[in-house]
């Protein structure tokens, strides 16, 4: 039996639940540099297939969540992490020693597999404690401690290639978990109280996936979040290649990530200031907008030969700097319907957040040209597609508040 959690403070609540889904972030972003190294240790015959290494990951994190949902839903939120956690740190030390790259792959699989808990237990965790938004202004906290580390991850993974050895970095991550774990295990509270469990029974189960697929609203913000995550995938899986291969960045290809990454962070920040007053869907809508008219000027500069370094940073910034008030909220809107069915929500959603996005962002990685041109490509018509999945949301209204705000008030 698992000791109890003595009482959590908000404060450390959202950092421990920011430290969780940040593992996930820290699995994919401070492989980014070693890619290269990897593909030629492990013999990679074609460079564009060094992105399964993130690929791999991503798919066995997206599959898992639809286990992980109705397991928490009945055993409670603890258990199941702490075994998520744990497979999580041992595929992490068995890809270290991986023999070929088949078998990391397998490995990599895995780790995401394990990492899935965090996802599914850390926004059913929120959802637990909070609705409305007041929900979307803790999302907002804990995407700002999540973005902090895209800042520092490939900047650690390339301190840890100068030793010469690029399972060093499958070993830090196994580390880190284990400190995470430790501290989850001690502090964080059990937030399912007994009457709020669900048997974990084919027809109860069905029951729960069934209120997720029939909410609208809830359902189409969450696929609007695949397209929006296809695009971020797309790019982090050529992320390398753009830096390093377009702009010959070389050892400095960390900081220009990690530059972009902080403002995501700051972004993020400023949302969960500035939601509260305005409301989720105002927010949401407004950046969802801002994001599309961003990556068609993206893509006008890119086919039109205009896209020197500093303006693709510039643009590139502005536009993930849209991204950061666009998550958060999103994911918000889809779970706020569904506080009855929060795990099985969350492992719905992540599933198809992940599998969908990382199947898209595999495809726009494999198009891969030299150039910019398909990943600005990718996040303009993504866009486009994403605010189509509003609109069926909001049945054509958009930059409204929420029903239940409108009672209130």
């Amino acid at each position: 039996m698992m000791p109890a959690a003595r009482q959590i403070s908000r404060p450390e609540f959202i950092a421990l639940i920011a430290g969780l889904m940040a593992l996930n972030a820290l699995a994919i972003d401070i492989m980014l540099p070693a890619l290269p190294a990897m593909g030629e240790a492990l013999r990679v015959a074609h460079e564009n297939e060094r992105q399964y290494v993130i690929t791999s990951y991503l798919i066995g994190f997206g599959i898992a969540q639809l286990f992980f949902g109705p397991i928490s839903d009945r055993f409670g939120r603890r258990p199941p992490l702490i075994v998520g956690l744990s497979v999580y740190i041992v595929a992490a030390v068995l890809a270290a020693i991986a023999p070929n790259f088949t078998t990391l792959l397998i490995f990599r699989f895995v780790q995401g597999m394990g990492a899935a808990s965090t996802r599914v237990i850390g926004q059913s965790a929120v959802r637990d404690r909070f609705s409305g938004r007041t929900m979307a202004e803790v999302m907002s906290l804990i995407f700002m401690v999540f973005m902090a580390i895209p800042v520092i991850a490939p900047s650690i993974g390339q301190l840890l290639l100068f030793s010469g050895h690029w399972q060093l970095i499958f070993l830090f991550m196994a580390g880190l978990a284990t400190l995470t774990a430790i501290w989850a295990y001690f502090r964080l509270e059990e937030s399912l109280t007994e009457e709020n469990r669900r048997p974990l029974h084919p027809k109860v189960i069905a029951e729960g996936f069934g209120l997720v697929f029939s909410n609208r609203s809830a359902l189409f913000y969450g696929v609007s979040s695949i397209f929006v995550m296809g695009a971020l995938f797309g790019f982090i899986g050529t992320a390398q290649q753009i830096y390093v291969d377009i702009y010959g960045l070389g050892a400095w290809f960390p900081l220009a990530f990690a530059g972009v990454a902080g403002l995501m962070a700051v972004s993020s920040f400023l949302n969960s200031r500035i939601v509260g007053r305005f409301g989720m869907r105002r927010v949401t809508h407004s950046a969802l907008a801002t994001f599309a008219l961003l990556s068609g000027l993206w893509l006008l500069l890119a086919l039109s030969d205009m896209l020197p370094f500093i303006v693709f940073m510039i643009v590139f910034s502005l536009t993930m700097f849209s991204f950061g008030m666009l998550g958060s909220n999103a994911q918000a809107l889809a779970m706020e319907p569904l506080g009855a069915v929060a795990g099985t929500a969350s492992s719905v959603f992540g599933f198809l957040q992940t599998v969908g996005g990382a199947a898209i962002g595999a495809w726009i990685g494999a198009h891969f040209d030299g150039t910019v041109v398909p990943t600005a490509t990718g996040f303009f018509l993504l866009a486009l597609v994403a605010i189509g999945c509003v609109l069926i949301a909001e049945k054509g209204r958009l930059f409204g508040v929420s029903p239940q705000y409108q009672k209130k008030n």
